[in-house]
């Protein structure tokens, strides 16, 4: 054998013996979580909420990172360029699975280049109505905006948002014509809705909730797989015919691509003990957020499956991406 043969035979005998020793001793120093957000947005809040209990679980400081910027690309992308070695992770909002839907050039494959460790949680949508309108359910509703079909408004807190391509999808499944009204931000556009100004939205279900208990805002359906505690009388968009309508601003954790499994396990077992702690699952509630805590093999699916919902619904509603 040659000298270059077994300096090369030695070298990945080396790296054989040290890569899943490395995996083993996972972790051995702080973690970074970025949140491609600026502090005190929902992701920011929701990653504060649990990362304490995680940090002491896993047994080292986890950091928030906030990297702000373009959509919440500019973070994510830090991410995937990031080394595969479980001390730079992602805490991504309903965006990752959005953006592909919405921005031509991504500068990331928003499934080649991560590793999916778990669903957060998640926060439902709801489907509310301005009361001056006669609808008390979905069948009612669809009705009233067929006979109408140049007169209802929605409003958005922004196009590509949650709730903008939940209407999307409403229209492109049950055939109705509804028009929307992009906001620059939820605040001014739950205004014009309790207003009047527009008729109906696709909220969270906690900036639904109040004006529901007020009788500003009619809570018509919910787009949850199932019904949410924060309003356990109002049946799901399911329940009320159109199956496989679910909508939710969901939270979770990746890391780089090719992230080692034995790093995934202990990443995901942390996260899945902290959202189980009495304390954080309480305070994850009393923010409208449904502790979900997934395994990495569901996160996974449900990744892939959002990603072309929402391509699916952007092209039908002929949304060209920016």
């Amino acid at each position: 054998m040659t000298l270059k043969k077994i300096w090369l035979a030695a070298a990945a005998g080396l790296l054989a013996a040290t890569a899943p020793a490395s995996a083993q001793n996972y972790p051995a120093k702080t973690i970074r979580m970025v949140i491609p957000f600026a502090a005190g947005g929902n992701t920011d809040i929701i990653g504060r909420i649990f990362a304490p209990k995680m940090a002491e679980i896993i047994g080292q400081q986890i950091i928030i990172d906030n990297r702000g910027g373009a959509g919440g690309t500019i973070g994510t992308e830090m991410v995937a360029r990031a080394a595969p070695d479980g001390y730079t992770l992602l805490m991504a909002s309903a965006g990752h699975t959005i953006n592909p839907a919405m921005i031509r050039k991504l500068p990331y494959d928003s499934v080649k280049d991560f590793t999916p460790l778990g669903i957060v949680a998640d926060v439902p949508t709801a489907f509310v109505i301005h009361p001056s309108l006669p609808p008390k359910n979905l069948k009612e509703f669809i009705a009233l905006a067929k006979a109408r079909p140049t007169d209802i408004f929605y409003s958005t807190a922004g196009q590509g948002t949650v709730g903008h391509l939940a209407a999307e999808l409403l229209i492109s499944t049950t055939g109705v014509k509804i028009t929307a009204v992009h906001y620059k931000g939820s605040g001014p556009s739950m205004i014009d809705l309790v207003g009047g100004h527009v008729q109906m939205q696709f909220p969270s279900m906690p900036a639904a909730v109040p004006y529901v208990a007020q009788g500003r805002l009619r809570m018509i359906a919910q787009t949850g797989e199932k019904r949410s505690p924060a309003a356990p009388s109002v049946p799901t968009m399911i329940e009320q015919g159109l199956k496989g309508f679910v909508v939710s601003s969901g939270f979770s954790m990746f890391g780089p691509a090719n992230l080692p499994k034995p790093i995934v396990d202990r990443v995901n077992s942390a996260l899945v003990q902290a959202l189980k702690d009495p304390k954080v699952s309480k305070t994850l509630l009393d923010q409208g957020a449904e502790p979900n805590g997934s395994s990495p093999e569901a996160h996974d699916k449900f990744n892939r499956n959002e990603i072309q919902k929402w391509i699916k619904v952007a092209r039908a509603a002929g949304i060209q991406p920016n």
